[in-house]
């Protein structure tokens, strides 16, 4: 699996909201100053509503190319973050809610 970090420095700072979104083949999650894109499923459209934030564990609709309905997915952060060296636990702890959000 691909994974990326970009800092961007002085973005959200305190904010207790992360956003989640997709683009091209990556699904996105921004928090403060991080922005982490990891490979997302190949035919996802887009993340339509966030039902669940459990501590780096979502459970969200999405959209997929070849589906006319919604699906329910699943997005585990933990391994994401664990296998960019971050303190998972120290990470997610200051969000309390996480939206959908598109440029």
């Amino acid at each position: 699996m691909v994974y990326f970090i970009k800092r961007m420095v002085g973005v959200m700072d305190g904010n207790k909201e992360a956003i989640l979104s997709n683009k091209n083949e990556y699904t996105i999650f921004r928090f403060n100053d991080h922005v982490i894109r990891f490979k997302a499923p190949y035919s996802l459209e887009k993340y339509t509503k966030i039902k669940e934030w459990d501590h780096g564990y979502l459970v969200v609709m999405a959209k997929y190319k070849h589906r006319d309905e919604e699906e329910e997915e699943y997005i585990d952060l933990i391994p994401v973050l664990k296998n960019l060296y971050f303190d998972a636990d120290s990470f997610l702890v200051p969000i309390e809610k996480v939206r959908i959000a598109y440029d």
